[in-house]
């Protein structure tokens, strides 16, 4: 049934979780990840919304640490990071290495997951362990939008360094 309910969660099945006595909750051996973490990272929007009205947790942590919004926002999956957010997941969640949601989709070129998350109070000056912003990673990828959006937001973020003392201008077009 575990396989079942995995594979389901990644081809989008809706039908396959109408069946109440599914465990929304139960996670993969080897990831941590739930069917929640599945469907938001596929972009799966009907079955996200059906998973959380469902009882399915917003907040559960894979093995990774990372939660569904970090599943949502790394693939570049607005209408999954949406409803997410409507649903109570907290934009500002740290998985293993203090990676935020808003630092995953810098990794990206989505500047409407960026938008949103944003606009959904997502904290730019926050760091990794490595001591990086959401703005030094958007340098390192080259993003111009994002690194523009976010200097709009926040031009604070221009004047940070890591623990290394690297700027985001040293880390730009690496």
């Amino acid at each position: 049934m575990t396989d079942d309910l995995f594979k389901a969660a990644q081809h989008g099945d809706l039908d396959y979780f109408k069946n109440p006595e599914i465990p929304l909750n139960t996670s993969y051996e080897k990831s941590g990840d739930t069917a929640l973490h599945i469907a938001a990272r596929c972009g799966h929007a009907a079955l996200v919304e059906h998973l959380l009205l469902s009882g399915a947790d917003v907040e559960k942590s894979n093995l990774d640490g990372k939660r569904p919004l970090h599943e949502a926002a790394q693939a570049s999956q607005l209408k999954c990071v949406q409803i997410l957010l409507q649903f109570g997941a907290q934009v500002d969640s740290l998985k293993r290495a203090d990676w935020t949601p808003l630092m995953l989709a810098c990794t990206k070129d989505s500047i409407e997951v960026i938008q949103q998350l944003l606009k959904s109070g997502a904290n730019v000056s926050l760091k990794n362990k490595d001591g990086w912003t959401p703005f030094h990673i958007a340098c390192r990828e080259g993003h111009l939008g994002i690194v523009r959006l976010l200097y709009d937001h926040n031009n604070t973020v221009m004047n940070t360094a890591s623990k290394n003392g690297r700027t985001p201008l040293h880390t730009a077009g690496q």
